[in-house]
């Protein structure tokens, strides 16, 4: 049994391999080849998580696994924040061939839900500590609205839900059942710019390559000590290289619970961290911070900042070796595959003002028109892509897929971007119904499906704005049939289960939403009301 998925054409996997892109090993192959090693893998708290000892919790916890009966083939739900836990789980259901989709830990009720009505999971993995789980309601109402789950596992839990005692309780003649390498390995999260979001089959092979070919390019080795700040699952920090290549290079993951320069600070100095990940809204809170603080003195050990997730304006990307004092790297990615980066060696011209380049030499990467055709150098369209580690396909989605991707199997990502003579992307926007607050993906259509559920809300479109902070944040456009405060609006989306990042930051009441020529609301017309009240 196997996790059905669209797979690469015959002469591209055969090309792939050829070129040693795909080796046929499992992702599991990045632990157990340091399975005796004493150097120090996870520091989270005052834990401190050799390779030996985190190839051990692993062991247990998938032995423990397939004695409540999981089985290759099968799906889980997990939800685990920046804890060690979080590794632990995701290489222990790799070990057994079970394919997790790793929610964020923002998300709330409406997001599980949607991930389980998919993947049909056999394993829900939680945290007591996340107010979902806090009481049993929400979990009994999960089980009972999805009756695939045979077994759960939570951590703080008591008896046999017991994460905390699966990690410890010793593996009995454990063998490894990870899926084939050509198989799907787990699922990762797309943005998405439609209501319901979308999973993304990772194999072994596509996901390994991607993780190897970063560590070349990024230089990580066992003297690497990472920061990582962002939410552990977001694929930035999973695989580019992430947390995933430094375990793969022998070196040390610092694990912070959010990128606030209060906890990262100390952290940075204490352990001396010499590499992070952060999305742009987070740089500028580090240099608040720095300003405000009189110097930079914790950061002296941090020689390479990456920068993700969203657009980084050139201003803000000028001030972070002149203020942090360390090198900039930008990372231009996207959790269905392709990643660009600048290189260590580029010109700091070059840094500033682009968002790097493919990292593989099979890249396809291509801009097209309105009607698909290719676009001379230096020109604006949509981003085209394939190549040995970008997905063929969203998982269940045929509909979609049909638009995502075109005859010859390139996907169109929705960015608006621009290629030079030497290959380097530059980032102009997007084309998707998306909003990017801060390197979180805010599906319009979503926001509004719930909006319109409201009683006095007649008709309902969100928006981006900009914001110096954020890059951008949203703005609900309603209709209504009496008064709404924007309070009232939050606390009711609050009420339908959605994370508190996809909360409209304005709500804006008027007459009527204006319309296109055939007869869709003008999102273009509605940012430029924003626009100009902004100038005004």
């Amino acid at each position: 049994m196997s996790v059905e998925f669209t797979r690469w054409p015959a002469d591209l996997a055969a090309r792939y391999r050829e070129k040693g892109y795909w080796q046929d090993l499992p992702l599991t192959d990045i632990l157990t080849r340091h399975a005796n090693s004493d150097a120090v893998a996870v520091i989270d708290g005052e834990r401190e998580i050799t390779y030996r000892q985190l190839n051990r919790a692993v062991d247990n916890l998938a032995s423990t696994l397939q004695r409540q009966g999981l089985k290759q083939g099968e799906t889980a739900l997990v939800q685990l924040g920046n804890i060690v836990e979080f590794y632990m789980t995701l290489f222990a259901l790799l070990r057994i061939g079970v394919a997790p989709v790793n929610a964020l830990f923002s998300h709330q009720r409406t997001e599980l839900n949607a991930y389980a009505d998919q993947i049909e999971p056999s394993l829900l993995i939680a945290d007591r500590t996340h107010a979902l789980f806090a009481d049993d309601s929400f979990l009994n109402t999960f089980i009972e609205n999805h009756p695939s789950v045979r077994v759960v596992l939570l951590r703080g839990g008591e008896g046999e839900h017991s994460l905390d005692a699966a990690l410890t309780q010793a593996a009995d003649n454990f063998t490894a059942t990870p899926t084939p390498a050509d198989e799907v390995a787990f699922f990762q999260l797309s943005g998405g710019s439609t209501g319901t979001p979308k999973l993304i089959p990772r194999t072994h092979n596509d996901y390994y390559y991607s993780i190897r070919r970063s560590n070349e390019i990024c230089h990580f080795t066992p003297e690497t000590r990472f920061l990582c700040a962002i939410p552990s699952a977001h694929n930035y920090v999973m695989s580019s290289p992430g947390a995933l290549g430094v375990f793969l290079a022998e070196g040390t993951v610092v694990l912070a619970a959010d990128p606030s320069a209060t906890l990262c600070f100390p952290l940075i100095e204490k352990h001396q961290v010499n590499v992070a990940a952060l999305v742009p809204p987070a740089v500028s809170l580090w240099l608040q911070a720095i300003a405000e603080w009189g110097d930079n003195a914790s950061l002296r050990s941090l020689k390479l900042l990456q920068v993700g997730g969203a657009r980084l304006s050139a201003t803000l990307a000028a001030r972070i070796p002149a203020e942090i004092g360390c090198q900039l790297q930008q990372v231009f990615g996207m959790a269905e595959g392709l990643v660009n980066y600048t290189r260590l060696d580029d010109s700091l011209e070059r840094i500033i003002n682009t968002q790097g380049r493919p990292m593989c030499p099979d890249d396809e990467v291509w801009v097209a028109d309105e009607n698909g055709e290719p676009l001379p150098r230096g020109e604006v369209g949509r981003l085209m892509t394939r190549g040995p580690y970008t997905f063929r396909g969203y998982y269940k989605s045929p509909q979609h897929n049909a638009s995502a991707f075109d005859a010859n199997g390139f996907y169109s990502s929705g960015d608006l971007i621009s290629i030079d003579e030497e290959g380097y992307i530059t980032v102009q926007g997007r084309e998707k119904d998306q909003i990017n607050r801060g390197g979180e993906k805010i599906a319009a259509e979503e926001i509004e499906n719930l909006l319109l559920k409201h009683e006095s809300v007649v008709h309902a479109a969100l928006v981006s704005m900009e914001d110096d902070l954020m890059g951008e944040k949203s703005c609900a456009y309603l209709v209504v049939k009496e008064p709404l405060r924007a309070v009232q609006v939050r606390r009711f989306l609050r009420e339908q289960g959605v994370a508190d990042f996809k909360l409209p930051d304005r709500v804006e009441c008027v007459d009527e939403l204006p319309l296109t020529h055939v007869g869709k609301v003008d999102k273009k017309q509605l940012r430029q009301w924003l626009a100009s009240r902004a100038l005004g």
